[in-house]
């Protein structure tokens, strides 16, 4: 509690509250979304399954609009990355640096849950469990990292794609949303290959508009000078943004309540418009053996829901901020976010906990979905499955947390070209090894719980990262 006194005295005037709690919000929706819909069940050998209810709740689909909060998440990473890229530049950091330190808030805490995964298949292959059953749970614990996959991406590609943006502005994102489009085609009418690209396209247009927002808070007012610009979270301070380029006029993104409820009713529309009446799935989250999926790859539906959710947050923004200079509420934004990281990559792996340690000592109940009994059980589940991620947290936290804590008030030693091109392969790596295990087939005989060469290239790729953060290839 001291610490985060500390942290709330020390908070900037400027500062950007509201991101950080959009962060946290959102995370959070994904763990309780997740834990809330989880049926556990008994497979013919009578072993614990679990599976997702909303194949069974239809009536809940719409609600999906606002549980799907994977673009909230994107548009505050853009601002989040907008924000700490210019700190970093104007303290003479280029972009490998910030790639750099932006590689220990992000692959520092997923290294440790991979590894602790790994030694837990290990300890159980050694112990003649089958590998397939080894998979099967390391396969499930592990469903975070498809998300992991898509942002770290959009993270290698936020400094070619900040300069787009301070080029072109907004005009980039439409140009990605009909990329989008041309995909949506290829799912729907073939080869759907050509939807792949959506995976990155769709992500990349939210993290976009998050470069915007982050340019339009930013931007001096026509009446006359502004305070300094806000900064980004708990782990990042931002600092001015880079004036428009000499002869290129830019449309700023708007961000007055009237703009908020635009993107509201417009963004609202669209959806109806391409899921009641057109072909994609009322649902924004994964139905069970429904053939399309709004959100994997992302589609224009998808898309449409992100921009309402802008709108919304829009409309909510001037509460929120009146809310958030209160000490209590901002101690408890800022305790979430420094571990933020660390309670979405183990949240499913609490579930697991739970699930063995009630089936165990035979408590584990099995009710069917939708039943009074079924949503009895919705209360207690949440609450001793947030007691086991407490503990995990309380163990694993504290690696996240001290990797948050940014070198500030001294300039940043550029780096050498090697020292550039090796950060681009070391992301490049780690990305490629979490697609492989997100896409390995979930019952898979693997007894390590990922596939080798997926391990390997990981703990090559966070290698070199972690020797570059050591000082590697800078000069002064």
């Amino acid at each position: 509690m001291r610490r985060l006194r500390q942290l709330a005295e020390r908070t900037p005037a400027g500062r950007e509250r509201y991101v950080d709690l959009l962060r946290a919000l959102a995370i959070t929706m994904v763990v309780l979304g997740h834990w809330s819909v989880t049926v556990i069940g008994r497979d013919p050998a009578g072993q614990a399954t679990g599976h997702s209810a909303l194949g069974d709740l239809r009536w809940a689909y719409p609600l999906t609009w606002l549980a799907q909060v994977m673009p909230v998440f994107f548009l505050v990473g853009g601002y989040a990355n907008a924000a700490s890229l210019t700190r970093l530049r104007a303290r003479g950091g280029d972009a490998a640096g910030w790639l750099i330190d932006r590689s220990a808030r992000l692959v520092r805490p997923t290294s440790t849950l991979l590894l602790v995964l790994t030694a837990v298949a290990a300890l159980a292959w050694l112990r003649s469990i089958d590998p397939a059953q080894i998979r099967q749970v390391f396969w499930f614990a592990t469903i975070p990292l498809w998300f992991l996959v898509a942002y770290l991406a959009a993270v290698v590609l936020t400094p070619p794609m900040y300069a787009l943006h301070r080029r072109l502005g907004l005009a980039v994102p439409l140009v990605l949303v009909a990329l989008v489009g041309l995909g949506d085609l290829g799912r729907l009418s073939g080869p759907e290959e050509m939807s792949y690209g959506n995976y990155l396209f769709g992500w990349l247009a939210v993290h976009q508009l998050g470069f915007a927002w982050h340019d339009a808070r930013a931007a001096p007012s026509p009446a006359g000078p502004t305070p300094p610009p806000p900064t980004n979270t708990a782990a990042d301070a931002a600092g001015p943004s880079t004036p428009d380029r000499p002869g290129v006029r830019r449309r700023r993104l708007p961000t007055s309540r009237r703009a908020g409820l635009l993107f509201l009713v417009g963004g609202l529309g669209a959806v109806l418009l391409l899921t009641v009446l057109g072909p994609w799935p009322v649902a924004m989250l994964k139905v069970p053996d429904e053939r399309l999926d709004n959100a994997a790859p992302p589609s224009l539906a998808l898309l449409a829901v992100a921009a309402g959710q802008l709108g919304l947050i829009l409309l909510l923004r001037g509460p929120a901020e009146r809310l958030l200079h209160r000490t209590g509420p901002w101690q408890l934004v800022i305790a979430v976010n420094l571990v933020v990281l660390t309670v979405f990559l183990w949240h499913l792996a609490a579930a697991i906990l739970l699930i063995g340690l009630l089936d165990a000592v035979g408590t584990l109940p099995t009710p069917a979905v939708d039943t009074a009994a079924w949503w009895a059980w919705r209360v207690p589940w949440l609450l001793l499955l947030s007691a086991v991620l407490a503990v995990l947290v309380a163990i694993f936290g504290p690696v996240e947390a001290r990797s948050g804590r940014h070198r500030t008030g001294r300039r940043t030693p550029r780096g050498t070209p090697a020292r550039s091109a090796l950060a681009v392969a070391g992301y490049a790596a780690v990305v490629a090894a979490l697609l492989v295990n997100s896409t390995a087939p979930q019952q898979a005989p693997e007894p390590l719980g990922t596939p080798v060469p997926a391990l390997v290239a990981y703990l090559a790729g966070a290698g070199v990262l972690r020797l570059l953060r050591s000082g590697w290839g800078t000069r002064d």
